[in-house]
Order: structure tokens, then C-alpha cells, then sequence
């Protein structure tokens, strides 16, 4: 069944199974964002929840919501409409193939990507589920490829993973010019084993990485409101 979140100001999130949205997606959304009239970028936006949160927030410059599930794209397109988000354009296409050559190629000023996790390990029997939490369609090379394709000299990269493959997520920043600048870890709550990370690179700056305070969610890290 199909749903709506409402967030802090607002806007509508429309869901779908296999097509919703968590706690890390609202992290991801807050941690960074574009500055005012920055051309933005969602990389495996699902139905748009962190180009519509980034809209929540303020953003109205030019932002590309990249999705390769059409009926989740689609979901993102109507939310667009019902939001009079125009300045949020939904594509529906394989991250892999983006930004290979053209004018998009150093167009983007900030980029974000909440990734599938899951290389192995037990899979959905659901193939839209499978596919959203698992590495078939969008590996973490895939994804920083994209990322560091779509962005100009300068741009910003955020990014969230899961703390185990936290040195797979720095070398491969490093790999495409992505300098990891911002870091930080997500707990539960205070003293607990984080979850999650989230990190902020920017494209061809020197090295020099902040640690910043924990994300707790039991003091409201991820909240937003519903009407």
C-alpha cells in the first residue's frame, strides 16, 4: 500500500513497498547539504526522499534525483508535482552510465548517495528489496564513480555506510579524487556501537579529516515531523 510521510515544513514523501525510505536517508539528507542555488545531485534516490528533504530544508537550486527503478522514480515524479518542486528533476537511469561523456560531465556543485550495503549475506525474495539493499546494480566503486564524475573541481560528495567497510568507503573516495573531509558515526544512543557513518568529500582539495560529534538518534538525530 502506498503511503505519505510529511516532513518538518511540509513537504510530501510519497512510499511504496520496496520503495520507502529510513533513518539513514534522513541522516544522510541533514549531515550536508547544497548551499543556496548549488546545482545538487541524489544518487540512488528511491523516491526522492533526500532531494525532497533538501527541498524541506530550503534548496531550490537545480537538483537531479537519480533512480534506476522506474516505479520508484515515478513515486519521486509525483511528489515533485504535488509539492510544485520543479526545480527537483527526477531521471530514471543507471547511475554506471551517468555522466560518461556531455555537458553534466564537472556540472554538479554537491552530490549525495545512499548505497546498497549488502555484498553477500541473506537476500529479500522481493526483487525490488533485493536490489535496493544489495551491491548487484550500484557497487561502492559504482557509486563514488558517479559521484566524482558528476562533480565540478571543488564539489562535495556525502555519503553513508555501514562502519564495517568504513576503510573501503575512505580508499575508494581517495581512489576518484574525493578527499574526505567530514566524519561521522551513528549511535542509538550515547556509548552504543554505532550503525552507521556518515562522510563528506570534496573533489581535489588536500587531505585533513574532521571528526565530528556522534549522531544519536534516541536525542532526536533523525527526527521530523508528521501532520
Amino acid at each position: 500500500m502506498n503511503g505519505v510521510e510529511i516532513l518538518d515544513h511540509g513537504t510530501r514523501v510519497l512510499t511504496a513497498p520496496g520503495a520507502g525510505f529510513g533513518t539513514d536517508a534522513l541522516l544522510l539528507g541533514r549531515f550536508a547539504r547544497p548551499r543556496t542555488g548549488e546545482r545538487a545531485l541524489d544518487l540512488c534516490s528511491g523516491c526522492g526522499i533526500v532531494a525532497l528533504l533538501w527541498h524541506d530544508q530550503g534548496h531550490r537550486g537545480p537538483c537531479t534525483a537519480l533512480e534506476l527503478d522506474p516505479d520508484a522514480s515515478a513515486l519521486c515524479a509525483e511528489a515533485v508535482r504535488q509539492n510544485e518542486a520543479e526545480h527537483i528533476t527526477p531521471l530514471c537511469a543507471d547511475l554506471r552510465d551517468f555522466c560518461r561523456a556531455g555537458q553534466e560531465q564537472g556540472w554538479y556543485d554537491f552530490a549525495a548517495c545512499n548505497p546498497p550495503y549488502f555484498a553477500a549475506g541473506p537476500r529479500s525474495p522481493d526483487p525490488v528489496r533485493a536490489a535496493a539493499r544489495h551491491t548487484d546494480s550500484c557497487t561502492l566503486t559504482d557509486a563514488v564513480g558517479a559521484a566524482a564524475r558528476a562533480l565540478r573541481e571543488g564539489g562535495r560528495f556525502v555519503l553513508c555506510q555501514r562502519p564495517d567497510q568504513l576503510v573501503e568507503v575512505l580508499c575508494a573516495l581517495r581512489a576518484v579524487r574525493l578527499e574526505p573531509k567530514r566524519l561521522a558515526f551513528v549511535r542509538q544512543r550515547p556509548g552504543s556501537t554505532p550503525w552507521l557513518f556518515v562522510v563528506e568529500a570534496q573533489k581535489g582539495r588536500r587531505p585533513g579529516l574532521r571528526l565530528e560529534e556522534d549522531l544519536v538518534i534516541e536525542a532526536g538525530a533523525a527526527r521530523y515531523g508528521t501532520r
